[in-house]
């Protein structure tokens, strides 16, 4: 019992820091590019919107629908995740600082740690148990204000906006970064596949990464982009 308790703590750390070191290339790499801007980050984020419609249709040819739902469905996962790519270089190529679109990102990367610890410490009611069992309403709520809280600061201090008109602004993108986690892991559910692949050692695949990010820059550019255009 020993020998196997042993075994399996050293396994969980060796796996803990697979995780911690890709994450942190990824950051880095990610980063560099935000932080360019120019072609450097518009040729950057085409890539990985590629590699995730890549894995949507992995994941979609596995519903058991026939050639022509399926080829709807990729038509589908083209227009949403090449329209939140769009968006997210446009918005990025559009201000002279990296710093607004982090902030967007970050609202994201924040919601999925409020989430994840608020879910673990007071979790008790399912979200959707049928698609994502470890989801909690707990987990939403605190998902919700942890990104309240980051992007009522930033445009409070930065843009002298309400701090309410931020404070509800940061937990809506709360909410559709935790739609585009769930509408992911319904996909593979349907699929049957536990990641929407294995690309990055220890996080699975690219689209399980930026599922949440996908689905606020998608709204996002939907809602801002004609706006931009019409005052232009």
């Amino acid at each position: 019992m020993n020998d196997r308790s042993s075994s399996s703590n050293e396994k969980k750390s060796s796996d803990l820091k697979i995780r911690l070191i890709s994450a942190a290339i990824m950051a880095l790499v990610a980063g560099f590019a935000l932080w360019v801007g120019s072609w450097l980050f518009t040729i950057f984020v085409i890539l990985i919107a590629a590699a995730i419609i890549f894995e949507w249709y992995g994941l979609v040819e596995n519903f058991g629908y026939s050639k022509n739902v399926t080829y709807f469905w990729l038509a589908l996962g083209v227009l949403y995740i090449g329209y939140a790519a769009f968006t997210l270089v446009f918005f990025r190529l559009k201000d002279v600082s990296y710093i607004p679109t982090l902030m967007m990102l970050l609202v994201v990367i924040v919601t999925d740690a409020g989430a994840y610890f608020a879910g673990r410490r007071f979790g008790k009611r399912k979200l959707a148990p049928k698609i994502s069992p470890g989801k909690t309403w707990e987990g939403l709520l605190g998902g919700m204000i942890a990104a309240g809280i980051l992007w009522c600061y930033y445009n409070v201090m930065i843009n002298n906006a309400e701090w309410y008109e931020a404070l509800l602004s940061g937990m809506a993108m709360a909410i559709l970064a935790q739609m585009g986690d769930l509408f992911e892991s319904w996909m593979k559910r349907k699929a049957g596949k536990k990641d929407s692949s294995n690309i990055l050692p220890g996080h699975g695949g690219l689209f399980d990464r930026a599922d949440g990010i996908l689905a606020v820059f998608f709204v996002l550019g939907i809602i801002h982009i004609p706006l931009f255009w019409i005052n232009f």
